[in-house]
């Protein structure tokens, strides 16, 4: 198996040491449900947020009432980092999860202006950089292909034989651009052709590694 990006690369680097500490010290820790809203779209940017446990979803709806998915977030990733004043993305939590949150007021006061200033920035960066392999997946890259990618993405994260999915098939379509209806019949296609295969709805493995690779890129 060989990764899609250098371990190096700044959509999986992650946070600054100093962040870290601080939260892990001063962070409060909540259990949230499986789609419970974290925090709104629209809402006021005042938190900090690091998934311990379970996965996160950002979402996004439409002025015409559709939903995009904009990322999934696992443990050890932050969220919630932004530059702005306000939240693009409602956060929800995609399974059930613990999520640590600390005031953005408490972190600068204890890891200092430049130190947040800092990590905003890699965050932004990264962020940045989802956006851009995100903008490619939708508008360059065949169904096959998109679905591929994302199946690599999970299994690249996941070293174990057998990868769990933990979204549904609306997610995957809400996030890839596609109908659900296409994300299906994508993966049975996948799976007839012994590319990857599915032992149930939620859990996958690699087939044929190279070939996955060639499709994803």
């Amino acid at each position: 198996m060989t990764l899609a990006y250098p371990l190096e690369d700044p959509r999986i680097a992650p946070p600054s040491a100093a962040l870290t500490a601080v939260m892990d010290r001063l962070g409060v820790r909540l259990n949230h449900a499986k789609d419970t809203e974290i925090y709104g779209q629209g809402d006021d940017v005042q938190y900090l947020y690091r998934v311990v446990s379970g996965v996160v979803r950002t979402t996004r709806l439409t002025c015409d009432g559709r939903r995009q998915v904009g990322g999934f977030y696992y443990a050890g990733d932050l969220f919630g980092l932004e530059p702005g004043p306000d939240h693009c993305f409602a956060a929800e939590a995609l399974s059930d999860c613990v999520v640590q949150s600390v005031r953005r007021a408490t972190v600068r006061a204890m890891a200092g202006d430049a130190e947040l200033d800092r990590a905003i920035l890699e965050a932004t960066r990264s962020e940045m950089a989802r956006l851009q392999e995100h903008v490619l997946l939708l508008g360059r890259k065949s169904a096959r292909e998109k679905v591929a990618g994302f199946l690599m993405q999970l299994a690249q994260r996941q070293p174990e034989e057998a990868v769990m999915l933990p979204m549904g098939r609306q997610d995957m379509a809400d996030y890839l651009g596609l109908t659900i209806e296409t994300v299906s019949r994508m993966l049975t296609q996948l799976q007839g052709e012994s590319i990857v295969e599915f032992p149930s709805s939620r859990r996958f493995q690699v087939k044929q590694w190279e070939v996955l690779e060639d499709l994803a890129a």
